[in-house]
């Protein structure tokens, strides 16, 4: 493509990803993570064997799982915006957002 990025390219990202890139610094941000990924698919790697993990070489070892302290459900609940059956909604706003013609004209000053 042409590297531009649309205001249709934006409100699919941002439908996809519950994102808001509302500012010229986001869709800045935006376009530099784009270049980077566009560089990395200029990088050779025929031959290459897919890795699982960069420390496939040694061996990794599981602790134990112990539970040292409990009963605490409720006290780290309330830490939560939001809760739905004793469990975390994350992300807080995790809301479709409205479309491009349902918004509100963002004001700059």
């Amino acid at each position: 493509g042409s590297g531009r990025i649309t205001a249709e390219m934006i409100e699919h990202l941002e439908r996809l990803a519950l994102v808001d890139f509302g500012s010229r610094e986001a869709v800045a941000r935006l376009e530099k993570a784009i270049a980077f990924s566009n560089r990395l698919h200029a990088v050779h790697t025929d031959g290459v064997e897919p890795m699982e993990s960069v420390l496939e070489d040694r061996c990794l070892y599981l602790r134990s799982d112990d539970v040292v302290e409990g009963n605490c459900a409720e006290e780290l609940l309330q830490n939560s915006h939001r809760i739905v059956e004793e469990y975390f909604v994350a992300p807080p706003g995790n809301i479709p957002l409205p479309k491009l013609d349902e918004q509100e004209p963002v004001l700059h000053s």
